[in-house]
């Protein structure tokens, strides 16, 4: 554990971090610690050019900018994801799921999927959620010695996801694994066999649900809450068709699994790197959900998006053609100074925070209520339980620069 962070010491930058920083050649330095980099790029190369074309952008009101204009910015990969993919199964998921399309295909499948996610039936899974925190909590405290992801934090989302597709448990054991393949084949460079692992996992996800899919024609759930039966049915004559089904379910399962998991293992870690921030927290949990939205802000779990720009546009002065490949360095907006005061603090009672997570506009996450509700309930519970947990060995991050979370947490909770 360590003492209380610096915030005046945080905000220095070196400019030679953005200059030399290239997103097709990540360091593993910057893949553990991002943020020396993002601060550089914050106040030194807000629209910084790589040498394949792209650009990243990384304040907060460039990135809001282009989440809400849909018409100068498109979310379409089937140009950018080509030779990048080739004609594989990940080529065909990444371009036909919801988060990289453009209406009519977003707007279609999004007012379908959420039918199921109404604030009512959202609320309608809490009873069931509690239930599953506390006895993975029993389980834990059985155990004494732990890993917050594997024990808890990857545990919640895989059954809540589950769940929404009523996917029989038994069948639920290569979730987690099909969906960090498939998750991360997105990251910026990839090796061959990362490569395989992911088209492997497209193509057994892919031939799962179909089967599923064809049992619940057979056998059609409550269409209120089961996300599966709802998609299978359309909505006012729209329908999906089979490939555009089969994908988007894959990543409505993918989406709601890894950063869910990063939510709650960044928080449980950040707790104890803020020890007074945990002290208060612990003092007044109805601090909990403004809390959960500091979380998000401070190690966002998906650090990195991606537009094309349709038309020329120009921010902070600089000229960006049409055609231009954009990263959008979510984790550096939420961390601009423009936007937060002290942004490299850790206030979990901050107010407001209008953070950039759940992206915003028409792609704001669709899953963003039942992700909110799935951390609250689970680090408020498991703070309660074990207000006096601790690393017990080595805190190991994924290595991910797209999606930032810990593949290991060892801690003791007794």
């Amino acid at each position: 554990m360590t003492v209380e962070h610096s915030p005046a010491l945080a905000r220095d930058s070196d400019p030679a971090l953005a200059r030399d920083f290239d997103i097709a050649a990540v360091t593993k330095a910057f893949a553990d610690d991002p943020f020396p980099t993002y601060r550089a790029l914050l106040e030194h190369a807000p629209v910084k050019r790589f040498a394949d074309g792209s650009v990243m952008l990384s304040r907060y009101a460039d990135l809001d900018r282009v989440y809400r204009d849909t018409k100068a910015f498109s979310s379409d990969k089937k140009v950018e994801f080509k030779p990048k993919f080739g004609d594989t199964p990940l080529y065909e998921h990444h371009t036909t799921s919801l988060v990289f399309n453009d209406p009519p295909l977003h707007t279609r499948v999004r007012k379908i999927m959420m039918g199921a996610l109404t604030p009512r039936a959202i609320a309608a899974m809490e009873p069931g959620l509690i239930a599953l925190v506390d006895g993975l909590l029993d389980t834990m405290a059985e155990k004494g010695s732990v890993d917050l992801i594997e024990d808890f934090a990857s545990a919640i989302p895989v059954e809540v996801i589950g769940n929404l597709f009523v996917m029989p448990h038994e069948e639920r054991g290569p979730l987690r694994d099909w969906s960090l393949a498939i998750l991360g084949a997105l990251e910026p460079t990839l090796t061959a066999e990362q490569q395989d692992w992911g088209n492997r996992s497209v193509t057994e996800f892919k031939a799962y649900l179909a089967d599923l899919a064809a049992r619940r024609r057979a056998k059609p759930g409550d269409p209120a809450t089961d996300v599966l039966t709802r998609l299978i049915a359309g909505n006012e004559g729209e329908q999906l068709s089979d490939t555009e089904l089969l994908q988007n379910c894959i990543f409505v399962l993918n989406a709601g699994h890894e950063t869910t998991t990063n939510l709650i293992g960044n928080a449980l870690y950040e707790l104890l790197e803020w020890p007074n921030e945990k002290a208060r927290l612990e003092a007044d949990p109805s601090m909990i959900d403004t809390a959960i939205d500091e979380f998000l802000r401070f190690q966002s779990p998906n650090q990195l998006g991606n537009r094309a720009a349709v038309e020329d546009v120009v921010f902070d002065g600089e000229a960006i053609a049409a055609g231009t490949r954009i990263h959008l360095c979510i984790g550096a907006a939420n961390r601009d100074p423009r936007q937060y005061d002290r942004p490299d603090t850790l206030d979990l009672s901050r107010k407001p925070n209008r953070h950039l997570a759940f992206a915003q506009g028409p792609h704001l996450c669709a899953g963003f209520s039942l992700a909110r509700m799935e951390g609250r309930i689970a680090i408020a519970r498991f703070l309660k339980r074990f207000p006096n947990y601790r690393l017990d060995g080595e805190a190991r991050r994924t290595g991910r620069v797209r999606f930032r979370g810990f593949s290991t947490l060892p801690a003791r909770v007794n």
